[in-house]
């Protein structure tokens, strides 16, 4: 990736989505290189979409340059995710499942983050087979070493504790959620310790203790 997680942390607030369009644009405009310029764009797309401005969004991305797309495999993979949420907010959830497999298989193995978030996305859209999704997402993360990337256990471990709450599976939930737990203490942010001490407290108590 030409951007690397780490920066765009630094630029995403996701309570603030339009903080977060405005510092990506700043960023983007101090782009030196295309290939930077279209991964920030994605991620302006993004921001775009959790305002409800859908056809902004597709519109930006569809601007970015082929041979842009082409030759960075990051940026093919972003903007498919991208276009991939922009539908599932939008009430289109067989052309955001498209779009997510399509990103999934793009990233491959030599795009872990991006796979994993390919894959944590198709759980989401695709609540049938979440449980397959979540599983072969961490199977992805079981080689890796990089704290960033593994924080995607306490999300995967997160929302599945949640689907099985919802299906009445309250003990699996539980299982799912001290997970999440145990990831966020080792690789997350001190609200996902916060986040995962809430719904085990809410689990445990609907369970009768």
């Amino acid at each position: 990736m030409t951007v690397t997680q780490a920066q765009l942390d630094a630029l995403w607030d996701f309570g603030d989505a339009a903080g977060s369009e405005g510092r990506l644009r700043e960023a983007a405009q101090a782009a030196t290189d295309a290939a930077t310029r279209a991964e920030l764009e994605t991620q302006i797309a993004r921001a775009l979409g959790l305002q409800g401005r859908f056809d902004e969004a597709d519109a930006l991305l569809d601007a970015i340059p082929a041979e842009v797309a082409t030759a960075e495999a990051a940026v093919r993979v972003r903007i498919a995710l991208e276009r991939g949420r922009l539908r599932n907010s939008g009430g289109d959830p067989d052309g955001a499942l498209a779009l997510f497999r399509e990103a999934t298989e793009a990233a491959a193995s030599d795009l872990v983050f991006l796979r994993v978030d390919g894959l944590h996305m198709l759980a989401i859209a695709d609540p049938d087979r979440a449980e397959a999704w979540t599983a072969e997402a961490l199977e992805a993360l079981e080689d890796v070493d990089d704290a960033r990337t593994l924080r995607w256990r306490v999300s995967l471990h997160n929302n599945a504790g949640w689907a099985r709450f919802d299906a009445g599976r309250v003990a699996e939930a539980i299982v799912e959620f001290e997970r999440a737990k145990d990831a966020a203490t080792c690789w997350g942010t001190p609200q996902q310790v916060a986040w995962a001490d809430e719904a085990l407290a809410e689990a445990r108590a609907a369970l009768g203790g």
